[in-house]
């Protein structure tokens, strides 16, 4: 035998081997509709940033595809007998993504912080606590004002959003987040990408299966659709409703559709900035409800969305148990035009809308433009990257804006925050001390029959008072490559990553 020759025959095998390349790492893209805000649960609005959420940060509690809340980091939960008090114990063994401890001491520090962190857009959210006390390491007790039936469905969302506090504190935290969800921040480009890397040390890490995952937003569908067709994209949301077609006849490609809870309407500035005052929209909710009555919501159903989407009149989906059943109104522009010439307006008004710069919602706002100028109403669309129509909205600088709601599982969720006087999220300013006192009563009862004869009450006095004129309820569509398997859609629209793969 010649041992030489072995050796080099050895070493030979042994220097093939290192020289094939590693293992490549698992990437998911994800296309989104917009950029997403800034990246603090407690400080951020749009929807796009709750996919980012989703996968950096877990929330104390979370819901099914029932809508029905399930655990999160917290185990289990008790109220007391007078709804009063929310005991709840943790999981044990969480760490954040830098190291740090999750106890019940981080959730006092994350529910004090969302409660009274300057610009914290969750204080309404969770304005019935009272105190958070720290009963020991793994248990933590909620005290509340008053009893609050929709406490829990928004600790399933950013409110319930555990931060690592050490992060937390730094005054760069939106730029550089730390979350304890199954992936970490790595990098973020504006208006380009966020990149998220896996968290080895996550508590459930074997439900995940990806490396990285990478969010880009790209605010035409049409774009994101063939993205998606050639192979950048691994999975997006928003799947025009005129693209769907397109997705189906695809047979590398497959959609996934559910009805959502989130709607889309125009926010009228009542009250809010200098722009207000001398707008005939603040002045007389009859101007608001002339511009309603002048959309024919049925008929921009079908031009914008090919009919994949429903006419609303009101906050609460089809899908919501709180749904009220009260028939979308027809359009009457006799009617708006009467309500104009009792308000004392000259026409034609002109009117500045606020519209995202997307195709689709450009779309909708050019329907709208024609059909209200019938009624006497002159439109003129001021296009807006998202981010942007949002901060304008909430500093008030607009006098419509075509603006939505991804929705709530909880119907509190999805109107206390835009409607009640004191709800952060109220950009027009609207007030109603009746309004205001039927939607504080609903959050102080867990009868649902009794919460449902509430919202019903604020549903129609909202018909005429008119803050926001509801235009229609969004569904959920999603178009993937047929390779990713697992991935299921949930009426709240989120990307939830928990079993999904991607075959070879």
């Amino acid at each position: 035998m010649n041992l030489r020759h072995t050796s080099l025959a050895a070493l030979s095998g042994l220097l093939l081997l290192g020289s094939l390349p590693a293992q490549a790492e698992s990437t998911l893209r994800i296309g989104l509709g917009a950029d997403p805000d800034m990246l603090d649960p407690h400080l951020a609005r749009t929807y796009y940033g709750r996919f980012v959420f989703a996968a950096l940060c877990d929330r104390l509690v979370d819901i099914d595809e029932k809508l029905q809340v399930v655990p999160g980091l917290a185990t289990d939960w008790k109220w007391s007998e007078d709804g009063k008090t929310l005991t709840m114990n943790l999981r044990q063994g969480v760490t954040f993504q830098d190291g740090e401890k999750f106890d019940a001491a981080a959730v006092k520090f994350n529910l004090d912080r969302a409660m009274t962190l300057p610009g914290s857009l969750r204080k309404s959210e969770l304005s019935s606590v009272e105190s958070v006390e720290v009963a020991s390491p793994s248990q933590v007790i909620l005290h509340l004002k008053n009893a609050d039936a929709a406490l829990l469905s928004q600790l399933t969302d950013r409110a319930g959003t555990m931060l690592a506090p050490k992060a937390a504190v730094k005054p760069d935290f939106a730029m550089h987040p730390v979350c304890s969800g199954p992936y970490q921040f790595a990098s973020r480009v504006q208006q380009d990408r966020i990149v998220l890397k896996r968290f080895d040390h996550y508590w459930n890490k074997s439900a995940y299966h990806f490396d990285k995952v990478v969010f880009l937003p790209i605010p035409d569908a049409s774009v994101r659709l063939a993205n998606l067709r050639s192979g950048d994209l691994d999975l997006t949301e928003g799947i025009a409703a005129s693209d769907v077609k397109t997705v189906t006849a695809d047979s590398r490609l497959s959609l996934v559709k559910v009805t959502g809870l989130g709607y889309q309407g125009i926010t009228f500035n009542i009250a809010n900035g200098k722009t207000a005052p001398d707008s005939p929209f603040a002045k007389d909710a009859r101007v608001r409800e002339a511009f309603s009555l002048a959309i024919d919501r049925d008929a921009l159903n079908q031009v914008a969305f090919e009919g994949q989407y429903t006419p609303a009149n009101q906050a609460f989906s089809p899908v919501s148990p709180y749904h009220v059943k009260l028939p979308v109104p027809a359009r009457d522009v006799e009617k708006a035009k009467a309500l104009l010439a009792a308000a004392g307006v000259k026409t034609p008004l002109n009117v500045t809308l606020l519209v995202t710069n997307n195709p689709t919602s450009q779309q909708v706002g050019q329907v709208i433009q024609v059909m209200v100028s019938e009624a006497g109403f002159n439109v003129n669309l001021q296009m807006s990257e998202f981010a942007t129509l949002l901060d304008r909205q909430q500093r008030g600088d607009f006098q419509l804006s075509l603006s939505g709601w991804s929705g709530r599982p909880d119907p509190d969720g999805s109107i206390f925050a835009f409607i009640n006087s004191k709800g952060t999220l109220d950009d027009g300013r609207y007030g109603n001390p009746q309004v205001d006192s039927w939607l504080t009563e609903a959050r102080q009862t867990n009868d649902i029959a009794a919460r449902q004869a509430l919202y019903n009450k604020v549903v129609q006095q909202l018909q005429s008072d008119m803050p926001i004129a509801y235009l229609y309820f969004e569904p959920r569509i999603f178009g993937m490559t047929k390779k990713l398997q697992g991935f299921k859609a949930w009426p709240d629209g989120l990307v939830r990553l928990a079993g999904v793969t991607m075959t070879p």
